[in-house]
């Protein structure tokens, strides 16, 4: 897709959001069913199996949540960067995004409760194989970094209901 196809695409659905705000939020949905040690989670899309990571006591066979959580991360970064990239016009032939984060599984099971629950540190990589100079490099990295859903809501949480 190149930049005239996208905003094409775009330009539509942007006025619709600013003429109609409420049009613009969609309400994405997982669903999960929770047997044993593992849980079947559908989104409509795809369905994935999840379980216990090894270090839990898991014994590896099903993806780890924290694995999908990074997944996430690096999928919607690597679209956002495409869009962008697109949008500004700036030729990416190839680009390699990886993420990696640290847990620290005593807070998980209980072991020491001084030790949070969840990923203590994330770190998303960016391997860009372009002739973009470092300006356009940079303003490429910047504005994924704003548009990136998964990577704006882990580094401004919502309010999460639990029923």
């Amino acid at each position: 897709m190149n930049a005239e196809q996208l905003k094409s695409i775009q330009t539509p659905l942007k006025q619709k959001y600013k003429e109609a705000p409420d049009a613009a939020v969609v309400t994405l949905k997982a669903e999960g069913h929770a047997t044993e040690l593992v849980c079947k989670v559908s989104t409509g899309r795809a369905l994935v199996e999840a379980g216990l990571h090894p270090a839990t006591g898991g014994d590896g066979s099903s993806v780890c949540s924290g694995d999908m959580l990074l997944e996430a991360l690096v999928a919607c970064a690597g679209v956002t960067l495409r869009a962008v990239a697109t949008s500004i016009g700036v030729d990416v032939r190839d680009a390699t995004v990886s993420a990696e984060g640290d847990v620290d599984f005593r807070g998980t099971l209980g072991v020491a409760k001084d030790v949070p629950v969840g990923f203590r540190d994330i770190r998303l990589h960016f391997e860009l194989d372009t002739d973009a100079s470092e300006e356009q490099r940079a303003t490429l990295i910047r504005l994924t970094e704003r548009y990136c859903v998964v990577l704006q809501t882990l580094r401004q949480p919502p309010a999460i209901a639990v029923t």
